[in-house]
């Protein structure tokens, strides 16, 4: 089988990941809790660190979604926390059966949604969900009063009709009320503690890019209370300590702590990323596909600004320069309309068939807020293509390869933008999370950046949440390289070549 077939699709498994750490210790018997939770589902799972490696146990799964309710797209929140406790049940259950102790928990989700607390610490309503339309009709108002320039000369934040700060000016009233970051919402929760986490905070528009902190003349100018987030944490930095109630619930004690990692997930995906050497590109895979480069320092130009680049912060500090692009949704959509109407290939049949389709189809541009909401895909996808003049035929391998081949030459085109704004050149680029599974993307991906392809690993958010856990636990010692080496070392990665007879 060649390196364009389709992908493994086995889910990922509890299983170990084995290597030597940093420090060559053994840590017997303490064990740490990854909440991880993305836009269609969530895991729970239990990280060992010791000499031999990362052992990766996923202890508890669930679905997530939006739902319609109270004339919205929304997150059924109250459903979504009581998983994670049945998950942090079932983590301290499993722990307890080693005879382990839960040293910490940490929470990465998606960005930019929120929920809003009042003064009690009462949830008044579940969160809208991004993908909700209501912000579109915010943004002209804003921008009458913040001009795009200035906003991204100080934030560096790409511009995406559902970024917080449009979210926000859509509130009617928000006196007495503080907005709080999925992640930071579900860590309140369990440890009654209110902080926002810095790298999922700089994805909200109102964060200052270079100074670190809230850029609260935003806040004011657009007439949103100063304290209406709560104060700043970073990755490593205790957030606090189980509520007694909820440690009953969940049987962990009283004593374990809620540390704060990168709580967006890109953000812990790339503390895990597996380099060693040279420039930093890489490709979190997912739902979304978040395409760039780690910086030491924000890139806030007007070219930078223009090219629609986000400057997102990461672990210790670093920049996350990348743009957020569409991702594996349009396929798991299509997948769901076919399901609905009896047609149900199992995914690797239907990479197979995409596989063996000539290139230089039709492609559409993944990006369009068109593909945002759920929806027949499957048309929409042709929609767009006989939009641009070409024909899409209604066949699933054929519509599954216009998705794949619209990716890879939208990454491309991404990475050679960064390249250029941030003036870094690479030769690798790096794929984790689930897209890493998925052999054509990554070849494809190969063919249209002319670069080497590194694909794995498919765990490098929960990775990346254990990794800051352990080292604030003092288990881990040293910077990114030191806690990346662990992954080199630990992780089977595949590495795809461009093949330029396919360009």
């Amino acid at each position: 089988m060649s390196e364009t077939a389709a992908q493994d699709t086995a889910p990922a498994t509890a299983g170990a990941v084995s290597a030597a750490g940093p420090s060559g210790q053994v840590f017997a018997g303490s064990v740490f809790a990854a909440v991880d939770i993305g836009a269609s589902s969530g895991r729970v799972i239990l990280g060992r660190v010791s000499s031999p490696g990362v052992e990766l146990e996923v202890v508890h799964r669930f679905p997530n979604g939006v739902v319609e309710l109270d004339g919205g797209l929304r997150w059924d929140f109250d459903a979504l926390f009581a998983e994670v406790l049945k998950g942090l049940g079932a983590a301290a259950t499993a722990a307890a059966a080693r005879n382990e102790t839960i040293t910490s928990i940490g929470i990465d989700t998606w960005a930019v949604d929120y929920g809003l607390v009042n003064a009690k610490g009462e949830l008044i309503a579940q969160p809208y969900s991004y993908r909700d339309d209501r912000s579109r009709a915010a943004v002209a108002p804003v921008h009458e009063k913040l001009d795009p320039a200035r906003l991204y000369g100080t934030t560096g934040l790409q511009f995406l009709q559902f970024n917080t700060l449009y979210q926000l000016a859509t509130e009617p009233d928000l006196d007495g009320l503080q907005a709080l970051l999925i992640p930071d919402l579900i860590a309140f929760l369990l440890t009654g503690q209110r902080r926002t986490e810095s790298t999922n905070a700089s994805t909200t528009g109102l964060f200052d890019a270079v100074a670190g902190e809230w850029a609260t003349e935003f806040l004011s100018a657009l007439d949103l209370p100063k304290k209406l987030f709560p104060p700043l944490i970073e990755p490593g930095e205790t957030v606090g300590t189980l509520l007694p109630e909820i440690a009953s619930r969940v049987v962990l004690p009283a004593r374990t702590k809620v540390v704060a990692v990168g709580s967006h997930d890109t953000a812990s995906a790339v503390a895990a990323v597996p380099a060693q050497e040279g420039n930093l590109a890489y490709i979190s895979s997912g739902t979304w596909s978040l395409v760039g480069l780690e910086l030491k320092h924000p890139v806030l130009t007007e070219a930078s600004r223009a090219a629609n680049f986000t400057n997102e912060r990461g672990v210790d500090g670093t920049i996350r320069y990348l743009r957020n692009m569409g991702g594996l949704w349009l396929l798991s959509e299509c997948q769901r309309t076919w399901a609905a109407e009896g047609f149900t290939p199992e995914l690797t049949a239907l990479l197979t068939a995409a596989a063996a389709l000539p290139s230089g189809g039709p492609q559409i541009n993944p990006d369009d807020p068109y593909f945002i909401a759920p929806d027949n895909m499957p048309e929409r996808i042709r929609s767009a293509v006989r939009r641009t003049g070409d024909l899409l035929p209604d066949d699933p391998a054929a519509i599954t390869r216009c998705i794949m081949d619209s990716l890879a030459a939208g990454y491309a085109r991404t990475i050679r933008d960064a390249e250029r704004l941030a003036d870094q050149a690479v030769d690798v680029v790096h794929v984790v999370g689930g897209g890493s599974q998925n052999r054509l993307l990554c070849q494809l991906t190969a063919d249209a950046t002319g670069k080497r392809v590194v694909a794995g690993p498919v765990e490098a958010t929960a990775l990346g949440n254990i990794l800051v856990q352990a080292r604030a636990a003092g288990q881990l010692t040293g910077g990114l390289r030191d806690l990346r080496r662990l992954v080199v070392n630990s992780h089977a990665l595949q590495t795809f070549t461009p093949q330029l007879a396919r360009l």
